[in-house]
Protein backbone atom coordinates (compact mmCIF):
# COMPACT_ATOMS: atom_id res chain seq x y z
CA UNK A 1 0.00 0.00 0.00
CA UNK A 2 3.16 2.26 0.80
CA UNK A 3 4.40 1.33 -2.46
CA UNK A 4 1.54 2.44 -4.22
CA UNK A 5 1.38 6.29 -2.42
CA UNK A 6 4.75 6.65 -3.00
CA UNK A 7 4.10 5.90 -6.88
CA UNK A 8 0.84 8.31 -7.02
CA UNK A 9 3.17 11.23 -5.31
CA UNK A 10 6.45 10.50 -7.81
CA UNK A 11 3.70 10.58 -10.95
CA UNK A 12 1.39 13.60 -9.37
CA UNK A 13 5.09 15.63 -9.34
CA UNK A 14 6.22 14.84 -12.45
CA UNK A 15 2.79 16.36 -13.92
CA UNK A 16 3.33 19.74 -11.90
CA UNK A 17 6.94 19.76 -12.93
CA UNK A 18 5.46 19.31 -16.49
CA UNK A 19 2.56 22.38 -16.26
CA UNK A 20 5.36 24.32 -14.60
CA UNK A 21 7.26 23.56 -17.76
CA UNK A 22 4.38 24.57 -20.17
CA UNK A 23 3.15 27.50 -17.93
CA UNK A 24 6.81 29.08 -18.46
CA UNK A 25 6.88 28.39 -21.85
CA UNK A 26 3.82 30.23 -22.51
CA UNK A 27 4.25 33.20 -20.42
CA UNK A 28 7.32 33.90 -22.84
CA UNK A 29 6.68 36.57 -25.09
CA UNK A 30 6.70 35.43 -28.87
CA UNK A 31 9.49 36.41 -31.01
CA UNK A 32 9.23 40.07 -32.65
CA UNK A 33 9.04 39.21 -36.40
CA UNK A 34 10.59 41.98 -38.50
CA UNK A 35 8.92 44.00 -41.14
CA UNK A 36 9.96 43.54 -44.41
CA UNK A 37 8.65 47.11 -44.85
CA UNK A 38 10.88 48.50 -42.01
CA UNK A 39 14.00 46.38 -43.82
CA UNK A 40 13.06 48.20 -47.58
CA UNK A 41 12.34 51.48 -45.82
CA UNK A 42 16.02 51.17 -44.07
CA UNK A 43 18.11 50.15 -47.37
CA UNK A 44 16.23 52.77 -49.25
CA UNK A 45 16.70 55.70 -46.72
CA UNK A 46 20.60 54.57 -46.55
CA UNK A 47 21.24 53.94 -49.79
CA UNK A 48 19.89 57.78 -50.35
CA UNK A 49 22.07 59.11 -47.80
CA UNK A 50 25.38 57.38 -49.29
CA UNK A 51 23.82 58.54 -53.05
CA UNK A 52 23.93 62.56 -51.49
CA UNK A 53 26.95 61.87 -50.13
CA UNK A 54 28.47 60.82 -53.24
CA UNK A 55 27.25 63.68 -54.92
CA UNK A 56 28.18 66.63 -52.48
CA UNK A 57 31.64 65.05 -52.26
CA UNK A 58 31.25 64.85 -56.71
CA UNK A 59 30.69 69.03 -56.07
CA UNK A 60 33.04 69.86 -53.72
CA UNK A 61 35.92 68.00 -55.97
CA UNK A 62 35.28 68.01 -59.32
CA UNK A 63 36.25 72.06 -59.67
CA UNK A 64 39.71 70.85 -58.20
CA UNK A 65 40.01 68.25 -60.08
CA UNK A 66 39.04 70.03 -63.59
CA UNK A 67 41.79 73.22 -62.20
CA UNK A 68 44.56 70.62 -61.74
CA UNK A 69 43.91 68.67 -65.34
CA UNK A 70 44.01 72.44 -66.40
CA UNK A 71 47.43 73.26 -65.38
CA UNK A 72 48.51 70.05 -66.25
CA UNK A 73 47.53 69.50 -69.94
CA UNK A 74 49.14 73.33 -69.72
CA UNK A 75 52.88 72.10 -68.68
CA UNK A 76 52.51 69.30 -70.82
CA UNK A 77 51.69 71.75 -74.14
CA UNK A 78 54.63 73.56 -73.29
CA UNK A 79 56.67 70.69 -72.79
CA UNK A 80 56.10 69.15 -76.74
CA UNK A 81 55.99 72.20 -77.77
CA UNK A 82 59.62 73.47 -76.11
CA UNK A 83 60.49 76.96 -77.01
CA UNK A 84 56.73 78.79 -77.98
CA UNK A 85 56.14 81.80 -75.69
CA UNK A 86 52.37 81.19 -76.11
CA UNK A 87 49.62 78.70 -77.43
CA UNK A 88 45.74 79.39 -78.40
CA UNK A 89 43.54 77.14 -78.27
CA UNK A 90 41.59 75.96 -81.46
CA UNK A 91 38.42 74.15 -81.90
CA UNK A 92 37.46 71.90 -84.88
CA UNK A 93 33.77 73.16 -85.82
CA UNK A 94 32.34 71.88 -89.30
CA UNK A 95 36.18 70.50 -90.11
CA UNK A 96 37.27 74.04 -89.57
CA UNK A 97 39.68 75.39 -87.15
CA UNK A 98 37.69 77.80 -85.17
CA UNK A 99 38.85 80.31 -82.02
CA UNK A 100 35.09 80.14 -80.38
CA UNK A 101 32.38 77.90 -80.34
CA UNK A 102 28.33 78.22 -81.56
CA UNK A 103 26.36 79.36 -78.84
CA UNK A 104 25.33 77.15 -76.00
CA UNK A 105 28.05 74.69 -77.28
CA UNK A 106 29.92 72.51 -74.86
CA UNK A 107 33.05 72.91 -75.11
CA UNK A 108 33.67 68.97 -74.00
CA UNK A 109 32.01 68.25 -77.07
CA UNK A 110 34.67 69.42 -79.51
CA UNK A 111 38.00 68.30 -80.65
CA UNK A 112 40.67 71.10 -80.63
CA UNK A 113 44.54 71.56 -80.83
CA UNK A 114 46.83 73.44 -79.46
CA UNK A 115 48.74 76.09 -81.79
CA UNK A 116 52.03 77.43 -80.49
CA UNK A 117 53.09 80.85 -81.32
CA UNK A 118 56.93 82.47 -81.06
CA UNK A 119 57.51 85.70 -79.95
CA UNK A 120 56.39 87.52 -82.98
CA UNK A 121 52.96 85.73 -83.03
CA UNK A 122 54.01 83.10 -85.47
CA UNK A 123 52.96 79.71 -85.47
CA UNK A 124 55.98 77.38 -83.91
CA UNK A 125 54.05 73.96 -84.08
CA UNK A 126 50.72 72.31 -83.10
CA UNK A 127 50.33 70.22 -79.67
CA UNK A 128 47.09 67.21 -80.54
CA UNK A 129 46.13 65.10 -77.53
CA UNK A 130 44.60 62.12 -78.59
CA UNK A 131 43.63 58.37 -76.88
CA UNK A 132 43.29 55.11 -77.68
CA UNK A 133 43.01 51.58 -76.67
CA UNK A 134 46.46 50.18 -74.52
CA UNK A 135 47.10 47.07 -73.11
CA UNK A 136 45.09 47.62 -70.18
CA UNK A 137 43.13 50.50 -71.10
CA UNK A 138 43.15 53.56 -72.65
CA UNK A 139 46.56 55.63 -73.47
CA UNK A 140 45.95 59.05 -73.39
CA UNK A 141 48.90 60.88 -75.16
CA UNK A 142 49.67 64.55 -76.24
CA UNK A 143 52.36 65.39 -78.84
CA UNK A 144 53.92 68.29 -80.66
CA UNK A 145 53.81 68.63 -84.41
CA UNK A 146 55.00 70.64 -87.22
CA UNK A 147 53.01 71.02 -89.91
CA UNK A 148 55.62 72.79 -92.34
CA UNK A 149 58.18 70.18 -91.82
CA UNK A 150 55.87 67.04 -90.99
CA UNK A 151 57.54 66.18 -87.78
CA UNK A 152 57.24 65.65 -84.14
CA UNK A 153 58.60 67.76 -81.43
CA UNK A 154 57.83 65.99 -78.10
CA UNK A 155 55.15 63.44 -76.52
CA UNK A 156 53.79 63.01 -73.20
CA UNK A 157 51.53 60.40 -71.98
CA UNK A 158 48.61 62.17 -70.02
CA UNK A 159 46.88 59.20 -68.53
CA UNK A 160 47.92 55.68 -68.73
CA UNK A 161 46.83 52.50 -66.42
CA UNK A 162 49.53 50.33 -68.55
CA UNK A 163 51.38 47.32 -66.55
CA UNK A 164 53.80 48.78 -63.89
CA UNK A 165 57.06 47.78 -64.59
CA UNK A 166 56.45 46.66 -68.39
CA UNK A 167 53.50 49.28 -69.83
CA UNK A 168 54.74 51.97 -67.82
CA UNK A 169 57.58 52.69 -69.71
CA UNK A 170 55.93 54.34 -72.27
CA UNK A 171 57.01 57.66 -69.40
CA UNK A 172 59.62 55.84 -67.25
CA UNK A 173 61.62 54.72 -70.18
CA UNK A 174 63.50 58.28 -70.98
CA UNK A 175 64.89 56.51 -74.07
CA UNK A 176 61.70 55.59 -75.69
CA UNK A 177 60.68 58.86 -74.99
CA UNK A 178 63.51 61.22 -75.60
CA UNK A 179 63.32 59.87 -79.47
CA UNK A 180 60.00 61.62 -79.59
CA UNK A 181 61.87 64.78 -78.79
CA UNK A 182 64.39 64.12 -81.31
CA UNK A 183 61.98 65.35 -84.34
CA UNK A 184 61.28 61.79 -86.09
CA UNK A 185 59.52 62.52 -89.22
CA UNK A 186 55.86 61.21 -90.04
CA UNK A 187 54.29 58.75 -90.06
CA UNK A 188 56.17 56.96 -87.39
CA UNK A 189 57.50 53.36 -87.72
CA UNK A 190 57.72 51.18 -84.67
CA UNK A 191 60.95 48.86 -84.93
CA UNK A 192 62.26 46.16 -82.66
CA UNK A 193 64.88 47.47 -80.49
CA UNK A 194 68.40 47.61 -82.28
CA UNK A 195 66.67 46.20 -85.49
CA UNK A 196 66.40 49.73 -87.11
CA UNK A 197 67.80 50.78 -90.65
CA UNK A 198 68.19 54.32 -89.96
CA UNK A 199 65.37 55.91 -91.33
CA UNK A 200 63.91 59.36 -89.89
CA UNK A 201 60.91 58.07 -88.92
CA UNK A 202 62.01 55.03 -86.97
CA UNK A 203 61.11 55.12 -83.05
CA UNK A 204 62.76 51.89 -81.52
CA UNK A 205 59.89 49.70 -79.56
CA UNK A 206 60.44 48.74 -75.63
CA UNK A 207 61.38 44.96 -75.09
CA UNK A 208 58.81 43.68 -72.79
CA UNK A 209 56.59 46.44 -73.60
CA UNK A 210 55.94 46.11 -77.35
CA UNK A 211 51.90 46.47 -76.90
CA UNK A 212 52.04 49.60 -75.12
CA UNK A 213 54.77 51.37 -77.14
CA UNK A 214 53.26 50.39 -80.54
CA UNK A 215 49.78 52.35 -79.18
CA UNK A 216 51.53 55.21 -78.06
CA UNK A 217 53.15 55.40 -82.44
CA UNK A 218 49.28 53.96 -83.53
CA UNK A 219 47.92 57.46 -81.75
CA UNK A 220 50.15 59.27 -82.78
CA UNK A 221 49.76 58.02 -86.42
CA UNK A 222 46.00 58.22 -86.41
CA UNK A 223 45.64 61.68 -84.81
CA UNK A 224 48.00 62.85 -87.66
CA UNK A 225 46.00 61.58 -89.82
CA UNK A 226 42.93 62.72 -88.94
CA UNK A 227 44.30 66.48 -88.31
CA UNK A 228 46.89 67.14 -91.02
CA UNK A 229 43.71 68.07 -93.65
CA UNK A 230 42.31 69.92 -91.55
CA UNK A 231 45.98 71.52 -90.70
CA UNK A 232 46.77 71.88 -94.51
CA UNK A 233 43.99 73.96 -94.78
CA UNK A 234 46.22 76.63 -92.63
CA UNK A 235 45.77 78.25 -88.78
CA UNK A 236 44.03 81.05 -88.58
CA UNK A 237 46.56 83.87 -87.00
CA UNK A 238 43.41 85.29 -84.84
CA UNK A 239 44.79 88.00 -82.53
CA UNK A 240 45.75 86.46 -78.69
CA UNK A 241 42.46 88.11 -77.06
CA UNK A 242 40.27 86.50 -79.76
CA UNK A 243 41.50 82.81 -78.64
CA UNK A 244 41.71 80.68 -75.86
CA UNK A 245 45.21 82.02 -75.29
CA UNK A 246 47.76 80.78 -72.23
CA UNK A 247 51.35 82.21 -72.03
CA UNK A 248 54.58 79.87 -70.90
CA UNK A 249 54.57 79.64 -66.96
Amino acid sequence: MNQENNNQDRIDVDIQVENSDLDSRQNEPAPEEVSTFRLVATLAIAGALAGLLIVLVNLHTKPIIDKWKAEQLQLAVYEVLPGVERYDTFYLVDNELSATLPSGAKESEYKRVYVGRDENGETAGVAISRGESGFQDVIMVIFGHDPATGKLSGMKILDSKETPGLGDKIFKDMDFVDQFFAGPETPLLGVKSGSGKGKPNEIDMITGATISAKAVIQIINNALAEWKPILDKGIPQAPAEEVSAEEAP
